[in-house]
């Protein structure tokens, strides 16, 4: 979910957005740097050691050729074994030790090498199991989520089908529909389903009602949420139906790519973000004959998340994807960022536009703010009991069988006790993408949460 900021040496990717070197941050850990083969690695290498078996004579008695070692596989299979469709089974039941895969784990570098092998720093880890069991579940469930909605998700489809495709998934996955009062603070849909079109960039889920087609010339950002007990998982991905936007998406992705690589404990901001423009900014695209740059939309932003806050509360820092000289924040030790850029062939600089479908409880409103509509304190109280800190939008309303709220949350809205989050768009027109992965910044390892092998 996007975080908007005020106006005001790295890893070369290529194309696909795979790193071509290895970030400042770290080098790929036991899962590999992305899954792939590495240049030198191929199948090639099983056929060469069959045909060494198979001589007699002159052939058996040459040297047997070196077979070089592969990458393992990013975390996540492509089908879940055991998995219904539409995705329906817990995950806890799927993986009842709850031995859940482990994300992509990348080695930290230079000063911070030494906690790789530092026995203190190994303990430390091991003493947080707890809540990296939950990061790594809300990690299989949106793997498994996602995978299902990329294969399904198709023009001519309206975006409440989409959104209810994914919400209804993942509150299935997690064991938690979200009906019963305070289930949905224990897990399910972390905030609402982003489903943002063309030039609107973010904060956009369809409202009761909304007749929103999706259309085969339409570039889709799809951004959503898991959690249990609180651990976010917030990752998005862009889809698009027409091969002439697929260099938007590689930029987007490249420079996510890029931001993970340079991402790590004691990581400047400033840095992250002059690394994520240049490779977004290094991109070009052509549309209707004409070749446009590729922007970094320059105040959206990366974002710290902590329990049940997806932005990290007043205290959460903002992930830069533009060069912030003034940033002099630094990424510490047991953090957890929402790495994720924004790229666009417009401006590159989004305004709020339209009807407004996100909000969240402002955790710094004062306790007795005075609210002057009777009808506005009772839907305070299902906010609370139902949501928390955690976002949500005006359809899980009208799923819990609320009614006629609108002028109550206005009042909630204008008295500070509730912020809203209108749509962030950019000029008519342009078209915008998004990627996002959840790292977690363990004492000893970087852990891409979210990776799989989709992205």
């Amino acid at each position: 979910m996007a975080a908007v900021s005020p106006e005001d040496g790295m890893s070369k990717l290529d194309i696909s957005g795979k790193d071509a070197t290895e970030g400042s941050n770290g080098t790929a850990g036991q899962h590999g740097k992305n899954g792939e083969l590495e240049p030198g690695d191929s199948d090639e290498d099983e056929a060469e050691d069959g045909e060494e078996g198979a001589g007699n004579g002159e052939g058996a008695a040459k040297k047997k050729k070196k077979r070089k070692p592969r990458k393992k596989k990013k975390a996540g299979a492509a089908v879940a074994p055991g998995q219904s469709s539409p995705p329906r089974v817990e995950v806890s039941k799927l993986f009842p030790d709850n031995a859940y895969p482990i994300g992509e784990e990348v080695e930290y570098q230079n000063d911070n090498a030494y906690r790789t092998t530092s026995e203190e720093k190994r303990a430390l880890d091991r003493s947080n199991s707890d809540y990296l069991t939950d990061y790594r579940q809300g990690a299989e469930i949106h793997r498994q989520v996602r995978t299902y909605a990329r294969a399904n998700i198709k023009p001519g489809m309206s975006l409440t089908e989409i959104a209810e495709m994914i919400e209804n998934s993942t509150r299935a996955l997690t064991g938690h529909p979200g009906l019963e009062e305070g289930d949905n603070i224990k897990g399910g849909v972390a905030f609402p389903t982003g489903l943002s079109i063309n030039h609107c960039a973010a904060h956009y889920t369809p409202n009761l009602g909304n007749k929103t087609v999706l259309q085969q010339s339409d570039v889709l950002k799809v951004d959503f949420g898991v959690h249990l007990n609180g651990y976010i998982v917030d990752s998005a991905f862009t889809m698009a139906f027409e091969p002439r936007f697929d260099p938007l998406l590689a930029a987007v992705r490249a420079a996510t790519n890029t931001g993970i690589a340079l991402a790590g404990i004691d990581a400047r901001m400033s840095e992250i973000g002059a690394g994520i423009q240049e490779t977004m900014e290094s991109h070009e695209i052509e549309l209707n004959g004409q070749l446009s740059p590729i922007k970094s939309i320059r105040n959206l932003n990366g974002h710290t998340i902590t329990p049940y806050s997806i932005h990290g509360g007043s205290s959460g820092k903002s992930v830069p994807i533009v060069a912030s000289p003034n940033n002099t924040d630094r990424m510490e030790e047991g953090e957890t960022y929402a790495i994720e850029t924004f790229g666009s062939t417009g401006k590159g600089f989004v305004r709020d536009d339209g009807e407004v479908s996100h909000y969240a409880r402002n955790p710094d409103a004062p306790k007795n703010t005075p609210l002057r509509i009777s009808s506005a304190k009772g839907l305070l109280r299902v906010i609370d009991k139902n949501f928390g800190t955690l976002p949500w939008c005006r359809r899980y309303l009208d799923r819990l069988g609320q009614e006629k709220y609108l002028l109550g949350l206005n009042c909630l809205v204008q008295s500070g006790v509730v912020n809203d989050y209108p749509p962030l768009v950019d000029i008519k027109g342009s078209y915008t993408a998004q990627w996002e992965h959840t790292i977690l910044l363990r004492p000893n390892v970087k852990e891409v949460v979210s990776r799989g092998t989709d992205y």
